[in-house]
Parts: C-alpha cells; sequence; structure tokens
C-alpha cells in the first residue's frame, strides 16, 4: 500500500558532479556534512524523508520529500547546507556551478 502523502507533497532532488577520482574525500566530506546538517534540517517544517548517496561515478545527491512546495524551498536558504556544506565539499575538490549543481523541487504525481 503507497504512503500517505499530502496531496501539496513535493521531491526536492539535488544533485552535483564532481572527478570520480575524488569519490573517497566526497564521500568522507558527505559524511561530515551530515554531522551538522542533519539537526538544522530537523528542524524545519514539513519534511518527511531525507536520503543522501554518492556515487563512485562522480555525483552527490540529496533526494527529499516535503509536505509542500514552500516548505521544500526552506532548502534555498538553510545557511548549514548553502555555506557550510558547500566550503567542506569544496575543500575537498567538488565545485559548486550551473553546470555541476542542480536543485529542483517536483510536485509528486503518483506513488507505489
Amino acid at each position: 500500500m503507497p504512503e500517505s502523502l499530502p496531496t501539496t507533497a513535493v521531491v526536492r532532488v539535488g544533485r552535483v558532479t564532481f572527478d570520480p577520482s575524488l569519490y573517497d574525500a566526497v564521500v568522507s566530506a558527505d559524511k561530515k556534512t551530515s554531522e551538522y546538517l542533519i539537526p538544522a534540517i530537523r528542524q524545519l517544517p514539513g519534511l518527511l524523508h531525507w536520503y543522501a548517496a554518492v556515487s563512485p561515478e562522480g555525483s552527490l545527491s540529496q533526494v527529499s520529500i516535503w509536505d509542500s512546495e514552500e516548505h521544500a524551498a526552506q532548502m534555498d536558504d538553510l545557511k548549514e547546507m548553502r555555506v557550510t556544506a558547500r566550503a567542506d565539499l569544496g575543500a575537498v575538490g567538488v565545485t559548486f556551478t550551473a553546470e555541476t549543481a542542480t536543485y529542483t523541487n517536483y510536485p509528486i504525481t503518483w506513488t507505489i
């Protein structure tokens, strides 16, 4: 049976690409960012689920489910994400540009 979600729920997908040779350093930096991102994100209203993953092929993704577009948009201004995490990931060689990093909110149309 599918999970019951609000009709206003959205999936937020953040993705950044990096040189695959940086994989081990990116995994380590990603785990470090979780130490301060988890408490900061948990304080935000509307979060239903959060998943973070790093691919050895050279990408890091964060997929989250929010109860509304408004609540998902809080991530656009979260200092711990936009400043601190970017600095920690940048320190190991990840760059954030329009070509390497995308953040998109998708209204949910169906679930399994």
